[in-house]
């Protein structure tokens, strides 16, 4: 009787590689002010983290198919210095969606003015907890994108006066969903350049955080994450490429 040969299977999965990478130091991140959807430029300082991170990412042998960044000039900025660095021609999508968290009537101010004003745990709350969101703007304030030019186009019912981790969440997760991970899942290696809280729920969607992981969770600017993810988008793991 002949014995069955046993199959060997190819477990091998294919791996994409995803980068995340925080715009390089802003004006107001020099100066210790809420920015949130303010459109502040990058500082001298931010400049060169972007094109530190592009020699970091060169050094490692990372290239891209597609980039993704926020509406808001400091991504734009840190994407278009590290895609001409690295001599990438490649289509760049930008997206409201991957804005930075909204902080309200706090956008513009310093701290300590921020805590006299509202008091302390206004601030501190919104810092510490997932659901906890700043004091609000008013519809009428400038500051409202519903007041932009730039957001003429979107439903200002869409857009906030103010957003907790948990509203900036909401609002990134379908983008994620139905834009990005799709290109991932279809082998395309994607680079992002948006901002510190943005990139945090997008860590919190790929790693499975909870909402108490994620507040922990530390990004620093002009440093890429690199994420490997199977076939379905999943992370296999992750790691900085300095």
């Amino acid at each position: 009787m002949l014995k069955a040969i046993p199959t060997v299977q190819n477990t091998q999965q294919h791996i994409t590689q995803l980068v995340l990478l925080r715009h390089g130091q802003s004006i107001w991140n020099r100066d210790k002010k809420f920015t949130g959807w303010s459109d502040i430029p990058l500082s001298a300082k931010g400049k060169q983290e972007a094109k530190q991170a592009a020699y970091l990412l060169k050094q490692a042998g990372l290239t891209f198919d597609l980039c993704f960044t926020s509406s808001l000039q400091r991504a734009k900025t840190t994407a278009r210095i590290v895609l001409s660095a690295m001599q990438l021609d490649i289509p760049v999508h930008e997206s409201w969606r991957l804005n930075e968290r909204h902080y309200g009537a706090l956008e513009g101010m310093e701290r300590w003015p921020a805590i006299k004003k509202f008091g302390i745990w206004p601030i501190l709350g919104c810092q510490i907890k997932f659901d906890a969101t700043p004091p609000y703007l008013d519809a009428h304030d400038p500051r409202f994108p519903g007041n932009l030019p730039g957001y003429a186009g979107i439903d200002k019912n869409e857009l906030p006066l103010g957003e907790s981790m948990q509203n900036t969440l909401a609002r990134v997760k379908p983008y994620w969903e139905e834009t990005i991970r799709p290109e991932i899942q279809h082998g395309k290696r994607v680079l992002i350049v948006s901002h510190r809280n943005t990139l945090r729920v997008v860590t919190m969607l790929l790693d499975q955080l909870t909402s108490a992981q994620v507040m922990k969770t530390r990004l620093a600017t002009g440093r890429p994450l690199v994420y490997e993810l199977d076939q379905h988008g999943h992370a296999v793991r992750h790691y900085y490429v300095d």
